[in-house]
């Protein structure tokens, strides 16, 4: 063979490479993609850098930080019942069938048949005649241009999205289980208050009126109190369909019927705990959300490489062996063998535009990809600066509430001394009560807020703030 006759014999093979080489997926342009900031404008001494994502590490079980065996017993229901992680466990494991079914397609096809046909051919005038045969048929598709390792990798990536979508959907919903019971306890504790109250004001009735039969007041401040006790009694109500709602918000998350669900109400011992002051931030590369978002981007990539394919050709390797024979006595003898192998390379040539609408249509999944996961990455950013914020001025909140309730305390307990003493008026008292009344329940939801935001930074964190000391990159979370 001469020198020009092996050149032209290898060109097919450095086509195919290079069609192969224009099939690779390209790399991904990031440029959209918000860079990490130096620090979160709520915790100004930060120092954050870029890490990889790390959704898997483990978290931990961050809601026994309340010490609330009665919440701990309920994440647990949830971790069982909860339909929405049922969902997405279906989810995951019916990803990981497609990505096993994917890979089955890189792999040789063996299959086993058997057929029996009576013909008889027209242009020769036989007589008709029987065909029986059995045998074996391998093909193997030869993956030149990538389009099964694209598949395959396109569906790693959706697996693993949706295993992080499991991870993400778990966090949801015991964050959700945390505050709704959180949010429960701090009803219970609030109801508790107004019912309090609402005997003090029968007493006061019961004294207002003692003074009326003595002469002593009119019977306007008998009409005045009345009034504060049932407005009172009102709101101790309203307290309690709020708190029905909840305990039925708390059945769905455990996957429980309300009607056979009760939380007693107790008393709220949970403790409030305190996140440290240097938290690493490689803690953010464990939020699932952000993980799965890259995820399927990296999957839209790929299919995108594998719609490029649809311009080269289909290559597949075929071997057949069996018996064939016009009589089935006959059929597997030694004589009755037979045996093919071939090799099939198919092309579209016309197709309306089809193939290129597919790179198309897949080129928009990639940039809807890119799009959403920018936008997990605000999200994620945007959460941890709300949590920091919200707890910073809680705190300083609830200081100031606290001062307004000792306050006021102190009011009604004068007023109350005045009043029995003849040297003030009702109005006074009445008014002395209610500022009291009011400052104890907002000081109760001031505390509720602080809980829930606790909870939320939490979640926002990805689920917890303690990772191994040696990724040591730390945010300052000051509470100013």
């Amino acid at each position: 063979m001469n020198q020009h006759t092996k050149r032209f014999a290898l060109a097919p093979l450095f086509a195919s490479l290079l069609l192969a080489g224009c099939a690779t997926a390209q790399t991904l342009d990031l440029s959209p993609v918000p860079a990490t900031p130096a620090a979160f404008k709520e915790a100004r001494s930060a120092q954050w850098t870029s890490v990889a994502p790390a959704e898997a590490q483990t978290r931990g079980e961050w809601w026994k930080a309340f010490a609330d065996p009665t919440l701990d017993a309920l994440v647990a229901d949830a971790a069982r019942g909860n339909t929405s992680v049922q969902q997405a466990a279906a989810r995951l494991a019916q990803a990981r069938a497609q990505l096993r079914n994917a890979d089955a397609d890189r792999a040789p096809q063996l299959g086993l048949g058997a057929n029996a046909s009576r013909q008889r051919e027209l242009a020769t005038g036989n007589e008709p005649y029987s065909l029986f045969g059995v045998g074996a048929t391998l093909s193997y598709e030869v993956d030149l241009f990538g389009r099964l390792t694209g598949a395959s990798k396109a569906a790693s990536f959706d697996a693993s999205s949706n295993a992080a979508l499991l991870r993400s959907t778990q966090l949801l919903v015991q964050s959700q289980v945390a505050q709704t019971y959180l949010a429960l306890r701090a009803l219970d504790e609030e109801r508790s208050l107004v019912r309090k109250t609402v005997e003090t004001y029968r007493n006061t009735l019961d004294l207002t009126e003692r003074r009326l039969r003595a002469g002593d007041v009119a019977q306007l401040d008998v009409a005045r109190v009345s009034t504060q006790v049932a407005t009172t009694e009102a709101e101790a109500f309203a307290l309690d369909r709020q708190r029905a709602t909840l305990e039925h918000a708390l059945a769905l998350l455990v996957g429980a019927a309300a009607s056979s669900f009760e939380i007693s109400p107790a008393d709220w011992t949970t403790t409030l705990p305190v996140i440290p002051a240097n938290v690493p931030s490689t803690v953010l590369a464990r939020r699932p959300d952000v993980s799965a978002a890259l995820n399927s981007l990296l999957a839209a990539q790929q299919r995108l490489g594998v719609a490029k394919t649809a311009f080269f050709p289909n290559i597949r390797l075929t071997a057949q062996g069996g018996y064939a024979a016009t009589d089935v006595a006959e059929l597997l003898e030694w004589s009755a063998r037979s045996w093919g192998i071939g090799a099939l390379l198919s092309l579209p040539v016309l197709d309306g535009g089809r193939r290129e609408a597919g790179v198309q249509a897949a080129t928009a999944v990639q940039n809807f990809a890119m799009a959403g996961y920018r936008e997990q990455l605000l999200i994620a950013f945007r959460d941890v600066e709300d949590q920091l914020s919200s707890l910073s001025m809680l705190s300083a909140q609830a200081e100031a509430q606290q001062r307004a309730v000792i306050s006021s305390t102190q009011a009604t307990a004068l007023s109350d001394s005045r009043y029995r003493n003849g040297l003030i008026g009702q109005l006074d008292l009445l008014d002395a009560q209610r500022s009291e009344l009011a400052n104890r329940r907002q000081a109760v939801q001031v505390k509720s807020a602080q809980y829930l935001a606790t909870v939320g930074l939490i979640r926002a964190l990805g689920g917890g703030w303690e990772i191994p000391a040696s990724k040591a990159n730390h945010i300052e979370v000051s509470r100013r």
